[in-house]
């Protein structure tokens, strides 16, 4: 159940689906900071009520503001008997019946951005699997919000008319990552995110087809090559970065080459780029 949808909803609730899941817990639940002073639980997965939805956490209080303060992880075996924590937020717990709660601290670049929650109906200790399992759910997390962030700034450094050569050089370098950072996704509304991403960075370019000149529509592996040969890959390099086999890359460089009326590698990346499909 979601009862919100901030910025970064959809990377918060892959990683509680991936932490019930791996964990064993049968409740999830987080949120991110909207600003420096609380986060709100805005995601919910396994909860049988909305008292937690929307509930804003201020940092030191409950466990999970305690967490964001301390930036470690951190559990409880009794949530209402615990005196290591503040108890401001006792009620919602309660009419959710949450007992035995843990709770992770999403830190990005040494900033904490939120909270990740696991719990339990009973007063039971949490081993060693649900708290494993709920850092690398964090971690996860912590890394699809970097890349999220990463993007936003190419995106905006390649807005900016006056973006020198040595700009372009790192959007279009960086353009490359992400599309092949978005085949190893397993989650794939963070994939197609992702992809829509690398997708406004090439429109950013500002790059149009000429006119009276057709469309070029290559396939996503044919950009995704032409991607890596732009930041200067051989087909070996290629490979390794994409999980493809030499022949394959060959294949598909020659496909676009074809639909771009290229005859070598430099000619289908200027083209690529003319037709706004690279920046």
């Amino acid at each position: 159940m979601a009862v919100a949808h901030p910025d970064g909803a959809t990377e918060v609730r892959a990683a509680l689906l991936r932490m019930r899941r791996c964990s064993g817990l049968p409740v999830a639940f987080g949120g991110l900071f909207a600003g420096p002073r609380q986060f709100r639980i805005s995601e919910l997965a396994g909860t049988e009520s909305g008292a937690l939805g929307g509930l804003a956490i201020r940092p030191g209080a409950g466990l999970g503001g305690k967490a964001a303060t301390l930036s470690r992880p951190l559990s409880v075996t009794d949530y209402h008997a615990s005196r290591v924590i503040s108890h401001e937020y006792d009620a919602a717990v309660a009419a959710e019946g949450l007992r035995s709660i843990l709770a992770v601290p999403v830190v990005v670049r040494g900033r904490v951005r939120g909270v990740l929650y696991g719990a339990l109906r009973q007063p039971l200790a949490l081993g060693d699997r649900p708290l494993s399992a709920a850092v690398e759910a964090a971690r996860e997390l912590e890394q699809a919000l970097a890349v999220r962030d990463e993007t936003r700034r190419l995106l905006a450094m390649a807005r900016q008319p006056s973006a020198d050569p040595a700009v372009w050089e790192e959007v279009r370098e960086a353009h490359g990552d992400l599309r092949a950072l978005a085949h190893r996704v397993s989650d794939p509304e963070l994939r197609r995110e992702l992809l829509a991403a690398c997708g406004r960075l090439a429109a950013a370019s500002g790059a149009v087809p000429e006119r009276g000149q057709p469309a070029v529509e290559l396939s996503p592996r044919e950009v995704d090559v032409l991607a890596q040969v732009a930041a200067g890959a051989t087909n070996a390099g290629v490979a390794e970065r994409l999980g493809l086999r030499p022949e394959t890359v060959k294949s598909y460089l020659r496909s676009s080459m074809r639909k771009l009326g290229a005859h070598t590698r430099l000619e289908a990346v200027v083209a690529a780029r003319r037709a706004g499909l690279l920046p």
